[in-house]
């Protein structure tokens, strides 16, 4: 009972072929294209505004050169938030609770970003490694720390989204073992934990909304300090 809780997160196979790819390509045919046209259907227009408005308060703080970035970090916040919700949908399967794809996605556009600053900004990317007035004795100390918080950047981007989505619905699942077999035995208690259980449920569509926006802000984060 204890392994069946984790087969969940085993990416499925049909005929041999690994469903995950599916599951990556599909959430692509949810959304609208939007049109050349003045005006749109409702749902374009909201989808236009909601886009317009993100963009526009993540790059705030960004200087000019990194707002090239926007289209990326658009087409990557609504894939993020697709992929997770409808992983909650039951009978379905969450590519981010995948360590190896969230890295694989953190990694490239980190690494990006550390290019950037070293072609364009060597001396300002590298000043980040070291504090201006540390002592003598300290510094290859503070060098060898803040390298390896430069290059464990990506490696915290992946583990956070993969550990905020495989716990909510690991919780998830055992509350709701926990109802089923409470379900013959005691019945209020069983209501209770059905509504906790629906709670729970809404925070966890809070929560793979908020990890989708912390992944793109904290990229955006990563792209400031090197523009």
């Amino acid at each position: 009972m204890t392994l069946s809780f984790f087969d969940q997160f085993m990416p499925s196979t049909y005929l041999g072929v690994p469903l995950i790819f599916l599951a990556l390509t599909l959430p692509w045919i949810f959304f609208p294209t939007p049109s050349a046209r003045w005006l749109n259907n409702r749902l374009l227009t909201l989808q236009n505004w909601s886009i317009g408005r993100f963009i526009y308060q993540l790059l705030l703080p960004v200087s000019p050169g990194g707002h090239k970035w926007a289209i990326l970090f658009t087409s990557l916040i609504i894939y993020l938030i697709t992929l997770n919700t409808f992983g909650l949908i039951p009978y379905t399967f969450t590519p981010t609770t995948q360590l190896s794809l969230n890295i694989g996605l953190a990694v490239p556009l980190w690494l990006a970003t550390v290019i950037i600053g070293m072609r364009d900004k060597p001396t300002h990317a590298l000043g980040h490694l070291l504090p201006e007035g540390t002592p003598t004795l300290l510094i290859p100390v503070l060098i060898i720390i803040e390298t390896i918080s430069l290059l464990i950047r990506p490696l915290a981007l992946g583990v956070r989204l993969t550990a905020n989505l495989t716990a909510g619905h690991l919780l998830i699942q055992l509350i709701a073992t926990a109802a089923f077999t409470l379900l013959n035995i005691y019945p209020v208690v069983t209501f209770i934990t059905l509504v906790l259980l629906f709670l729970l449920t809404l925070l966890e569509v809070a929560v793979a909304l908020i990890q989708a926006y912390v992944f793109v802000l904290l990229m955006s984060l990563y792209l400031q300090e090197n523009v």
